[in-house]
């Protein structure tokens, strides 16, 4: 059997969610992201912002300086997750087999219908516009890779017309090779910046370029990955489509205004970031053996540090100390930091294991401990962050404050 793999892609997804809340956006310049002048970063963009060059990941300073009359809104991200769900649903009620790949994206494995995949892809676009009026483009292939890469095809030749994308591009089985080997190496997955340059050396421009070069050379100077480039650039690909994935990290960071210099604000934050940690491992069922710490300094040089446990953990104080350890031998006092994060890894179920000793009052306060828990988090998700706070969080202040 054929396979007929679809991804779908939502187009400027925030914006367009943005513009079903505030039809008077429309047609405007707007961002959806963080204030210039708190190190904001563009999170989505109108296509009527990108005709000045802002893009998404670029920081909001630069994008009003490209667009002065940039419209800047702050962002629903409740309304986004709501609208990904309502897409969600349409997309398995055709198929169990869809992979989200990110809020705004997915592969869908449509090869047990008989419709073309171009039918189906225009079937699955006017859905999505009908009933959620939301735009997508779609990419149509036998894999997940030449779908993706058809997706990015589609939305680009939109662009270049200066049309919004709502594109749909097929790439019949067979043609997966030609349909790639014109495109520029660095639109192939694994291939990076600085293997981009690696193979421009030795002449390797386009991935055509790349699929008749030999594939031993290959293995030779890129170990394991390149075999896979070789594989990829001939358009071979037969992963399948996962409905669901293993969470591997969890993590929370934030970057300063302003750079901080001040130890106790910065303590202050690593306490912050790490009972967000701990309220997503809490939710999840998880627990984590690997405390991990990212520190960006004044220059932007960024770096990592980490610590492996004996135990796993999910708790916030916990995931707090040990984090704190590496802040303390890590950062010089009075050095400026521009962002700071921490995460866990190494994540598992939690298992408690009953020993005879045991007794029912303790597994009663367990069982209270995780019920009181939830509620807190419950609370936390309604209210916000602070509708809960530790009373040692509240030493120095006043009553009233």
């Amino acid at each position: 059997m054929e396979r007929k793999i679809v991804h779908v892609d939502l187009d400027a997804f925030f914006c367009s969610v943005e513009e079903l809340h505030n039809p008077s956006l429309r047609g405007k310049a707007f961002a959806v992201g963080g204030q210039p002048e708190e190190r904001g970063v563009v999170a989505s963009c109108s296509y009527a912002a990108r005709m000045y060059g802002v893009r998404s990941a670029m920081p909001m300073a630069r994008a009003v300086r490209l667009c002065p009359n940039l419209v800047i809104i702050p962002g629903n991200y409740r309304a986004y997750s709501q609208a990904s769900h309502q897409v969600l649903e349409r997309l398995r009620a055709l198929t169990p087999t869809v992979e989200q790949i990110s809020i705004d994206e997915a592969f869908l494995d449509l090869s047990d219908l008989a419709e073309s995949g171009e039918d189906l892809a225009r079937r699955i676009q006017t859905i999505i516009l009908e009933e959620l009026n939301l735009p997508c483009s779609l990419g149509v292939a036998s894999n997940k890779l030449v779908a993706k890469i058809a997706t990015d095809v589609g939305k680009a030749s939109s662009r270049n017309k200066g049309e919004a994308p709502n594109a749909i591009q097929v790439v019949p089985p067979g043609l997966e090779a030609a349909f790639l080997a014109p495109l520029p190496v660095d639109a192939l997955w694994g291939v990076g910046p600085k293997t981009a340059v690696r193979l421009a050396v030795l002449g390797i421009h386009t991935i055509g370029d790349l699929s008749k070069w030999p594939e031993q050379d290959l293995v030779d100077r890129f170990g394991k990955n390149g075999q896979d480039l070789s594989l990829r650039a001939r358009g071979i690909d037969d992963r399948p489509i996962l409905t669901q994935h293993t969470t591997k990290s969890i993590s929370q960071e934030t970057t300063f205004a302003k750079d901080i210099r001040d130890g106790v604000l910065l303590g202050q934050t690593l306490k912050e970031l790490s009972e967000r940690v701990a309220r997503r491992l809490n939710k999840e069922n998880l627990t984590g053996t690997t405390i991990k710490l990212k520190l960006r300094w004044a220059d932007f040089t960024t770096l990592s540090r980490q610590i492996t446990l004996e135990e796993p953990i999910s708790d916030a104080e916990k995931i707090y100390r040990y984090a704190k350890q590496i802040l303390d031998t890590t950062w010089k006092d009075g050095q400026a930091v521009r962002l700071l994060g921490v995460g866990v890894s190494g994540l598992g179920r939690p298992v408690r294991q009953l020993r005879l000793w045991d007794s029912t009052v303790e597994s009663e306060e367990s069982q209270k401990e995780q019920s009181l828990r939830t509620a807190v988090e419950e609370l936390r998700d309604r209210f916000g962050e602070n509708i809960l706070r530790r009373g040692s969080d509240l030493e120095g202040e006043s009553p009233n404050s």
